[in-house]
């Protein structure tokens, strides 16, 4: 296989962008549970545009919740666009992933808007099989 960088090839990338392709659809989806499970058991978000780091499956899954409901009340369908995805092996089991993540928000019947553009900077582990988000930290542009 040909090898993209530092130990990660072809099909592991494609794992992983897999794996963003199918979380930003489960968030924007309103699948909160689910996209909560894309994270490991003690997995982190941390984003400097919510007041704390959001810690585990169940607060993970609150929070994804309060996003689609949050959207859905404003009229709004939001949607996470994941680009430019950049990955790195830190050991067998540990890879490094920084992408670009922009969300989006369209006004039922309306125009769209840019709502922020952020880096992503995941430490990601792989656990019975699968990789999964360990911790999350995201950076807004205007930091």
């Amino acid at each position: 296989m040909t090898r993209i960088d530092n130990g990660v090839d072809a099909a592991l990338l494609a794992q992983i962008h897999q794996l963003y392709g199918r979380q930003s659809h489960l968030i924007d989806g309103g699948s909160a549970r689910a996209w909560a499970e894309t994270f490991t058991p003690d997995g982190e978000f941390c984003s400097p545009s919510y007041p704390a780091p959001v810690c585990g499956t169940d607060d993970l899954e609150a929070f994804a919740g309060r996003f689609y409901v949050t959207a859905a009340e404003a009229g709004e369908v939001h949607r996470h666009v994941v680009t430019n995805v950049a990955v790195d092996r830190v050991d067998d089991d540990t890879l490094r992933a920084r992408a670009y993540l922009q969300i989006v928000a369209t006004a039922r019947g309306g125009q769209s808007r840019l709502v922020r553009f952020t880096t992503i900077d995941d430490l990601l582990v792989q656990l019975e099989g699968s990789w999964l988000i360990h911790r999350r930290t995201v950076t807004r542009d205007d930091a």
